[in-house]
């Protein structure tokens, strides 16, 4: 059975974004309200309260991201102001002495904690909203990945790397690449429309702030001019990423821009630009060119979806498996578990010189019958979990014929049906 809690009024306006650290005891909250919350957990009463909160935007805060904790206490939060930020937790006497340097973010929250958070850099190169914000595993070092959004032809995925980890003051671009415009086969991959479905904003906003929201999410993409009636607004599209967490093969990054309901993997290497190694696309037209680096889902002839933007990915850990599991989720209400294999020992490279990475889509479920906003595995990668506007979290588990089934869901409401539904899909697992 799963044991769940519920935290009454975290914020003052929507809710955007849940991240857990690395130890799991403490997690960041955002939200329309332009507020970052620091939640932690007492382990004797296992009750979570407010540890430290902070306006940390000028606009709608979209994404939070800790990194790993060998470099210390740090968040990332990236905002439809955009920019992308970067806060370090201190104590007050250091707090004090690096005031000069850094801005103080945060006043004590009223359980008297004795930390503060200071803001150590402002990155200011999107020219539009910074929709996904993401440190990079730690092998790599303190490196932080950016993915921004415009209603134009923005859409560029940038990686920035820190200079200076004693102070986090800088931080160097030392990538930037159109995410669009990134080769992902040999053919043009089939046309994509995504369902309208504006998103809701009602934090309080003035000036610049409000002015910066309302032309995100009213403008149209110039690029989609040709494309009539759906899909033709920032608010329809998705914007995701999500590093692969394996070290052998690089630094490598599932990317997801626009309303094309695709996600790329890229590689990024510091001796050349970075390209595309896959491409996922669900559409049979993206099976049909498989062949050129493209995997998609197999359907009859007549039987074609319509392509909603990818909201959401995450790539889960390996834990020594011989492939990768990627998810995603998106708005047509579907929750996809990709199966990705990297390219074998003596079939390094393709014609092109690139690597041959091929895909397949190992399961498909539309159980969320709403959009999708969020995709996340356990610490093994063996469980998934989704949230969707239906108002539930979903939990999908593989049986030990490596097929994926429902292991329960979670809702705020739970009735002792949901219970007993909950009950069976665990032993279904199970069996």
């Amino acid at each position: 059975m799963i044991q769940t809690g519920l935290i009454q009024n975290v914020h003052d306006d929507l809710l955007t974004d849940v991240s857990y650290d690395f130890y799991g005891l403490h997690f960041a909250t955002c939200s329309l309200d332009q507020k970052i919350k620091i939640w932690s957990l007492d382990e004797s009463t296992g009750i979570w309260s407010v540890e430290d909160e902070w306006k940390a935007h000028d606009a709608a805060i979209s994404k939070v991201s800790w990194a790993h904790p060998e470099f210390g206490t740090i968040l990332a939060s990236a905002s439809f102001d955009r920019t992308a930020k970067i806060w370090e937790q201190t104590t007050y006497a250091a707090a004090t002495e690096l005031q000069s340097n850094a801005f103080s973010a945060s006043q004590p929250a009223s359980g008297g904690s004795s930390s503060r958070w200071s803001e150590r850099a402002t990155l200011v190169d999107a020219r539009g909203t910074v929709r996904a914000v993401e440190f990079a595993p730690h092998h790599f070092g303190l490196k932080l990945a950016n993915l921004q959004a415009t209603i134009s032809t923005d859409n560029h995925l940038r990686i920035y790397e820190c200079l200076e980890q004693s102070s986090l003051a800088t931080w160097q671009l030392s990538e930037e690449v159109d995410v669009t415009s990134l080769p992902i086969a040999s053919q043009p991959s089939s046309h994509s429309v995504a369902l309208g479905t504006p998103t809701h904003t009602s934090a309080t906003l003035d000036g610049a702030s409000a002015s910066l929201v309302a032309q995100a999410l009213q403008q149209t993409q110039s690029s989609l001019q040709g494309r009539g009636g759906l899909g033709n607004r920032e608010a329809d599209g998705g914007w995701c990423i999500s590093w692969c967490k394996e070290r052998y093969w690089g630094e490598v990054i599932a990317a997801g821009s626009g309303i094309s309901g695709t996600i790329k993997i890229v590689q990024i290497s510091p001796s050349r630009r970075p390209t595309t190694l896959l491409t996922l696309d669900p559409t049979p037209t993206g099976k049909s060119l498989a062949e050129g680096n493209t995997a998609g889902a197999v359907q009859g002839e007549n039987d074609a979806p319509t392509p909603y933007a990818v909201t959401t990915v995450a790539w889960a850990p390996s834990c020594g498996r011989s492939y990768h599991l990627i998810a995603t989720g998106s708005r047509d209400g579907h929750v996809r578990i990709w199966k990705v294999k990297p390219a074998e020992e003596n079939d390094m490279e393709d014609d092109s010189g690139g690597t041959k990475w091929t895909a397949s889509i190992a399961a498909d479920f539309d159980n969320h019958k709403s959009a999708v906003g969020r995709v996340e595995w356990n610490i093994t990668g063996t469980v998934l979990s989704s949230a969707g506007n239906d108002g539930r979290v979903r939990l999908w588990k593989a049986t030990i014929g490596g097929v994926w089934r429902s292991a329960g869901s979670i809702g705020v409401e739970q009735t002792d049906d949901d219970d007993a539904n909950m009950d069976e899909n665990a032993a279904a697992v199970a069996d």
